[in-house]
């Protein structure tokens, strides 16, 4: 079983820590990115960590990678990092195309998208919902068995923030000039759903941690009747509820993550997005609700991690979508498989 370089975890906390900040967060929505934020975490490597060398990535595990996620989510740094190395970097090094230096992006799926390769080789067609769109060089999708790179400057460009002001734009292509590889077998709609969806499970593992953390001590710095409102019963419980769901969600996104490093893992990334889903739900309300009107002041962090919580658990799947999942691998096992499958795995099969 492979485990994370702490290097990997001290360094990347540091830098977050000093470079993330409230002024640097509330600055980045109104931009609509972060530049200079971006290029100071494009030169630490990070980006492109889990990418081959040989492609121009960092090496590293899928491992590694997903605790990068972590700690993004953990200090809500306005940075692609997902889309650029775990989703667009990953589809281009199994297409063995080039990977740029600066930010890719990825079309996530959405039931408007037009965008497909053209016979001739170019690109045309509507992406909807893209990911720091504005910002990137590159957008890359699947077309069939087909990794397609386009330059986003060949795009008409409308910009959409999501709910917590990070882009989600539409881009649109009329007969841009594309790249093309030929992806494997293994690459596919599906496999990238997953892919997608075990990288907003990182991403809210961290942001649930964080808004836990930060409950527990506004609770305690924050005195009513002379004594901290942590001291309450009914705080208390939501002080719990907050807690459990920051656990539970941070160990499904590290055992969906260890089995998708080892194999199939379309069970444990299923399961660990059904979990993340509904632990944002319900520990952005105990959070918020311990707060009080605190919360959703801006001058206050807290906004920063549940707006990007409720962002995240729409993306890749929503709740419905993975329980359907969970529940059609479940049946497809049969009686007999059900409890290999819940004790040990994908790997059960």
């Amino acid at each position: 079983m492979n485990t994370v370089d702490p290097l990997i975890t001290d360094t990347a906390s540091r830098f977050f820590a000093d470079t993330c900040t409230h002024d640097a967060i509330q600055r980045a929505e109104d931009m609509g990115g972060a530049p200079a934020l971006w290029a100071a975490f494009a030169q630490t490597g990070f980006p492109w960590v889990s990418l081959p060398q040989e492609c121009g990535g960092s090496g590293g595990t899928l491992v590694d990678a997903l605790e990068i996620l972590r700690l993004v989510g953990y200090y809500a740094a306005p940075v692609p990092a997902a889309e650029t190395g775990m989703l667009g970097g990953w589809l281009l090094s199994q297409a063995d195309l080039a990977l740029p230096e600066g930010i890719v992006t990825v079309v996530p799926g959405n039931t408007r998208d037009t965008i497909a390769l053209n016979t001739d080789g170019s690109v045309s067609g509507v992406a909807h919902m893209v990911p720091w769109g504005r910002s990137a060089e590159q957008l890359v999708f699947l077309d069939d068995q087909q990794v397609v790179s386009v330059n986003v400057t060949d795009a008409e460009v409308q910009p959409h923030p999501s709910l917590a002001g990070e882009p989600r734009d539409t881009l649109v292509f009329n007969r841009a000039p594309a790249q093309v590889g030929a992806a494997p077998d293994s690459v596919n709609a599906i496999s990238f759903r997953l892919r997608g969806a075990l990288s907003r499970v990182a991403l809210m593992a961290g942001a649930i941690e964080k808004m836990s953390q930060l409950t527990v001590t506004y609770t305690n710095e924050r005195h009513q009747f002379g004594r901290p409102v942590a001291k309450f019963q009914a705080v208390q419980q939501h002080l719990v509820w907050a807690a459990q769901d920051a656990a539970l969600t941070r160990m499904a996104a590290e055992v969906a993550g260890l089995g998708a490093q080892d194999g199939d893992a379309a069970f444990e990334i299923a399961s660990a997005k059904l979990v993340a889903n509904q632990a944002a739900t319900r520990a952005t309300k105990a959070a918020h609700q311990a707060h009080g009107a605190m919360g959703m002041t801006q001058e206050y962090p807290l906004h920063h991690y549940s707006r990007r919580l409720w962002t995240w658990r729409s993306e890749y799947g929503g709740v419905q979508e993975w329980a359907r999942w969970v529940g059609d691998l479940a049946v497809g096992q049969g009686a007999d498989g059900l409890y290999p499958l819940i004790a040990s795995g994908s790997s059960s099969g």
